[in-house]
C-alpha cells in the first residue's frame, strides 16, 4: 500500500485538519464529536441541511460545507456510517431555528444513525426532516443497503436544495424539493481497479487487467457483472443504456412525519426518462480516473442522449463523490425543470463546488 498517510488510526484527523486550515473562511471542523460545518452558522432564519458518511469519498461531504450547499457534514472513519452523536451534534450546531433538513444516502449504517438523530432532536423541539437518497440503477439491493444504493443524486440534491435553503425555501419546501430531485434522477458506476482501504492495507476485491465491474458501488460493492475490458465508447453504451432503458422504480421509504411525531411510510416513484426531457448530466470520477476521461466519456453520453431525443441543459464534469482511488467513473442524469435550473445555476461556495460568486 502506497498512500500520503501517517498513521493509520490519524487519518480522518489529519485530513480534516488540513481542510479546516485550508479553508478557514468557509468552514470549520468540530472533533468531539467530528462534524465539518459553516464558518457563519447557524444562519438566521436558513433551513440547515446536514448530510455525511464514510470519509474516503471526498470532496463529497465535507467539501460541499457552504454558502449554498451544506451547512454542515458528518465524516465517519473510511467507508465507515457517522455516529448518530455526530449527526445530533451537527444538528444542534447549526440549527437557526428554521428546522434541520438530513439528506441521506441509502446504506444501512447511515439510515439507522440518522433515524435516531432525527428522533434526538425532534425530541427537544427541532424541527427536522430526514430524506432518503437511492439513485443508483445497478442493483436492487447490495451488501449495504436494502433498496437501491445512494450515489451521484446525491452531489446533485445537495446543490439545489442548499440553494433553496440559501433563498428562503422552509423545511417542508426543502424536503419536497430534495425528493423531487432524487426521484427524478439515475446512476450508475463502473470501475477498472479496487481500492484500498487504509485500514486494510489491501485491495477490497480483485480485479483481472483484462477486465471491468459494471454496476461498483462507491464502497467497492460488486455490481451486476464482471466483463471483459472494452472501449469507452462501448463502456459508455453500457452505462447509459442501464439509465434510459430502467423501468418505472417503486419503493417505500421512511420519513419523519414531524407535526405527527413519528415514522411514516411514503411511497414514492421514479419515471424513466422520456424523448423531449432535458436532464443535467453528471460524469464522475471515482478517484483514480482523469478527468481527460471523462470527457471522452461524456462526449459519446452526449450523443447517445441526443439520439433518443434528450437535452443536456447542464453538466458536471470530475471527481465529486469517489471511491479513494479507484479507477473507474459514474454516470448520473437528472431530469430537469425550471424549479431545478433554477436552484443549480445559484451561486454556490464550498471547497468541492463554487460558482457565481
Amino acid at each position: 500500500m502506497k498512500k500520503l498517510i501517517n498513521a493509520v488510526e490519524n487519518v480522518v484527523r489529519e485530513q480534516l485538519e488540513g481542510m479546516a486550515s485550508a479553508h478557514a473562511d468557509v468552514l470549520k471542523v468540530s472533533y468531539e464529536p467530528t462534524f465539518i460545518y459553516r464558518a457563519d452558522a447557524p444562519v438566521a432564519n436558513k433551513v440547515a441541511l446536514i448530510s455525511g458518511g464514510g470519509s474516503g469519498h471526498e470532496p463529497m461531504h465535507g467539501g460541499f460545507v457552504g454558502k449554498g450547499m451544506l451547512d454542515a457534514a458528518c465524516p465517519g472513519e473510511v467507508f465507515t456510517s457517522p455516529t448518530p452523536d455526530q449527526m445530533y451534534a451537527a444538528g444542534s450546531a447549526v440549527n437557526s431555528g428554521a428546522g434541520v433538513l438530513y439528506i441521506v444516502k441509502n446504506y444501512t449504517g447511515d439510515v439507522l444513525n440518522f433515524e435516531a438523530a432525527a428522533e434526538m432532536l425532534a425530541g427537544e423541539g427541532v424541527p427536522v426532516q430526514s430524506i432518503l437518497i437511492d439513485d443508483d440503477a445497478a442493483v436492487k439491493d447490495s451488501l449495504y443497503t436494502a433498496g437501491r444504493r445512494g450515489v451521484g443524486a446525491t452531489v446533485i440534491t445537495e446543490k439545489i436544495t442548499g440553494a433553496a435553503a440559501e433563498a428562503g425555501y422552509d423545511l417542508l419546501q426543502c424536503a419536497d424539493l430534495c425528493r423531487k430531485v432524487n426521484t427524478s434522477s439515475r446512476s450508475i458506476g463502473v470501475a477498472l481497479t479496487s481500492c484500498i482501504v487504509p485500514a486494510a492495507g489491501k485491495p477490497t476485491f480483485d480485479l483481472g487487467d483484462g477486465e471491468f465491474e459494471f454496476g461498483i458501488g462507491i464502497h467497492g460493492e460488486p455490481g451486476r457483472r464482471r466483463l471483459p475490458m472494452a472501449s469507452v465508447d462501448e463502456i459508455t453504451e453500457m452505462m447509459a443504456s442501464a439509465i434510459l432503458d430502467d423501468g418505472v422504480y417503486t419503493r417505500t421509504v421512511r420519513e419523519w412525519d414531524q407535526a405527527r411525531g413519528e415514522w411514516v411510510d411514503k411511497e414514492l416513484v421514479n419515471a424513466p426518462l422520456r424523448s423531449g426531457d432535458g436532464v443535467i448530466a453528471f460524469v464522475n470520477s471515482m478517484g483514480g480516473t482523469p478527468v481527460s476521461e471523462l470527457y471522452a466519456m461524456y462526449r459519446k453520453l452526449s450523443g447517445l442522449l441526443d439520439a433518443r431525443g434528450i437535452r443536456i441543459a447542464r453538466n458536471l464534469i470530475g471527481p465529486y463523490i469517489t471511491s479513494l482511488e479507484m479507477q473507474g467513473a459514474s454516470i448520473t442524469l437528472v431530469k430537469v425543470d425550471d424549479e431545478i435550473l433554477k436552484f443549480w445555476d445559484a451561486p454556490v461556495l464550498t471547497p468541492g463546488l463554487r460558482w457565481g460568486v
